[in-house]
């Protein structure tokens, strides 16, 4: 009887998706936490393109008008937090610019135990005009 027992190989498939099923349960979920995060990456491009569109504006409108134009647009489904910087302006070759750039910080959950933190920064330099 206990050979019979030995060569019987029923119930041999539960037993390796029992060890399979866990993994597979995870990689699943990391791929939905990255997909979060490329969602807030796109966010972020529509965010500073319409930013920029807005900076563009003759008369040139205050920075806290564009942030907070940065700050309607900006979108993303994650349990993350977006930080936009305050328009920073400058002068290259004779000419007048200002440098919006956004963070998305998110903190990843791989079901049984932290994952990573990613932080995804975006920059766009926008040419102003002065008159």
């Amino acid at each position: 009887m206990i050979r019979r027992l030995i060569r019987n190989e029923q119930g041999a498939a539960v037993i390796e998706m029992a060890f399979a099923l866990p993994v597979l349960i995870i990689m699943m979920w990391a791929l939905v936490q990255f997909g979060l995060v490329f969602r807030a990456m796109s966010g972020i491009q529509h965010g500073l393109g319409e930013g920029a569109r807005y900076a563009t504006l003759y008369p040139q409108p205050d920075a806290s008008l564009i942030k907070s134009k940065i700050g309607a647009t900006v979108y993303g489904i994650g349990p993350g937090d977006f930080t936009i910087e305050n328009p920073v302006s400058g002068t290259a070759d004779g000419a007048d610019y200002l440098d919006l750039t956004v963070t998305y910080k998110q903190d990843t959950d791989l079901l049984v135990l932290p994952g990573p933190t990613i932080e995804v920064s975006r920059s766009k330099r926008v040419w102003v005009s002065t008159s």
